[in-house]
């Protein structure tokens, strides 16, 4: 039985009910036993008592891992202590120690909710109030290369899992004081802090203003890598419509160009909107390299990208209905290869797709030190008995490793996969009617992208603007001179998330 929570959109999950809102009071004891009935059984929930002189007592609740003592004893406990003894304790002085503290707290489950996030709470006798110190310091991993972004030239370094880190990288990697940043707490059982960044009077207004509306309307128990999920415009479309990544440098860009950033506690990935199909098909690399050399791979990696559609599905449709169209000598020699093969075409190409996945999904379950060997020697194996079994044919096999390398071409790791889901749509149409069928999938495909859209922006846009300048940087890259002026912002409105979200049927499910 596996240990992970049970879905809770079952019916047979206990609806879900924000606690009623219950007023601390001025009774130190009591809202102490009230705090410990709250974290009972939470024995890294640290209650710390600290008695002044006069009438005046303070404790500071706190969950242990995430606040350094020695930090709260130098910078809290001990001035504190220091002070003038004939001076009533205030939340004035307080503030004196400390510059990140909240406002008066008055809700109990508020002050639940900070100690779990891992802030420090105080509270004082006499006052039906308290405050959150955000001096925690969680343990977190080194600034390091992101392993799936490596780029030849640039930065070196990526986002990590601490979002005040995250932030303080985006400042550095772009400062500039019109760089707006807007905190969130999102989640109805864990609250995690969202922060979304955007260029004031760059950033269109209406998107902003989206994505804030998006955000607030969320009703999952907590939001972390899936949030893309509730706040994307499209959710039946094999498409990312929000790009994620973990380099400051394309996130500052991409702000400079008018988009917005989401930043989540907890997630190295940075969430990029508007995306569009083209910037799905660009990396770091276009923009530390040469032009000339730039636009050249860009060719390349578009050309990769359409056989990692269209290649298996051209293969079935020539040899199976027009065979004509290949050379006589090319022609004979798949005829001689495939002589033999009990399998129809489609089937073979089905087979060793489906054995492609496979190795493709094995290789990453399986350790890395592992992995990419258990892959590589299982394709190789794989392949070579099964041509000598004879039930696929050699050209099959080139076919398949041919597509297979072109998919890993696109750098957006979600633009990949779209690719390799469309393979198998466009395999089913070749197989039933030949060159036709390649022709009515493409002509389905492209009334889909043009429909699709991410936060009022085409998704093949700037293919369907009309002002040039924006075309200097799609297919081709210009040189940087000439790009001086920014993309154009929106050009039709998506219609916005009011009232019900996409996130709401959990909770009318189990209503």
């Amino acid at each position: 039985m596996s240990n992970l929570p049970r879905n809770p959109s079952r019916s047979d999950q206990t609806p879900y009910h924000e606690p009623d809102s219950i007023h601390l009071t001025d009774d130190l004891d009591q809202t102490e036993h009230a705090i410990r009935d709250i974290f009972e059984d939470c024995t890294d929930v640290i209650f710390r008592h600290l008695e002044l002189e006069g009438p005046s007592r303070l404790l500071f609740v706190y969950l242990q891992g995430f606040t350094d003592p020695h930090i709260l004893n130098l910078d809290i406990i001990k001035p504190l202590s220091e002070r003038n003894r004939d001076e009533p304790f205030t939340a004035d002085i307080l503030k004196t120690l400390v510059s990140s503290i909240s406002e008066p707290i008055t809700d109990i489950n508020l002050v639940a909710g900070e100690i779990a996030c891992g802030a420090i709470v105080c509270f004082s006798q006499g006052e039906a109030a308290a405050y959150s110190i955000e001096i925690s310091q969680p343990p977190k991993r080194n600034i390091e290369e992101p392993s799936n972004e490596v780029v030849v030239r640039g930065p070196r370094e990526g986002f990590i899992e601490d979002l005040n880190t995250n932030i303080t990288m985006l400042r550095r990697a772009l400062p500039n004081p019109t760089l707006k940043t807007e905190a969130f707490r999102v989640g109805k059982t864990a609250k995690r802090k969202i922060v979304i960044a955007y260029l004031k009077n760059i950033a269109p207004v209406d998107i902003v203003n989206e994505v804030r509306e998006r955000i607030q309307n969320i009703t999952a128990d907590q939001v972390s890598n899936y949030m893309e999920e509730f706040i994307e415009d499209s959710a039946f479309t094999l498409f990312p419509q929000i790009q994620n990544t973990e380099r400051p440098d394309i996130v500052s860009s991409s702000l400079l160009e008018g988009k917005v950033a989401i930043l989540i506690d907890g997630n190295p990935f940075v969430l990029i909107l508007p995306m569009t199909l083209l910037s799905g098909l660009q990396a770091a690399d276009d923009y530390y390299e040469r032009f000339i050399y730039t636009s050249a791979i860009r060719a390349v990696r578009l050309i990769l990208f359409l056989i990692s559609i269209y290649l298996p599905s051209l293969y079935i449709s020539i040899t199976s209905y027009h065979p004509q169209m290949l050379p006589t000598n090319l022609l004979l020699s798949i005829l001689s290869a495939r002589e033999g093969i009990p399998l129809p075409v489609v089937f073979e190409v089905l087979i060793m797709e489906f054995m492609f996945e496979g190795l493709r999904e094995a290789g990453l379950r399986l350790p890395k030190q592992i992995g990419s060997a258990v892959s590589i020697v299982g394709a190789l194996v794989i392949g070579q008995a099964a041509v000598q079994a004879g039930i696929v044919s050699a050209p099959m096999v080139i076919v398949v490793a041919a597509t297979g390398i072109s998919s890993f071409a696109a750098p957006r790791y979600n633009v990949g996969t779209a690719a390799r889901m469309l393979r198998f749509p466009m395999l089913i149409l070749a197989a039933l009617f030949g060159l036709f069928g390649i022709i009515m999938g493409s002509i389905l495909l492209i009334v889909h992208l043009t429909n699709l859209s991410s936060y009022g922006t085409p998704y093949l846009s700037p293919l369907v603007d009309r002002e040039g300048q924006s075309l200097r940087d799609t297919f081709i890259r210009a040189p940087r001179w000439m790009m001086h002026r920014r993309p154009r912002p929106a050009v039709r409105k998506s219609p916005p998330l009011s009232g019900k979200s996409r996130s709401n049927p959990r909770e009318e499910r189990n209503s």
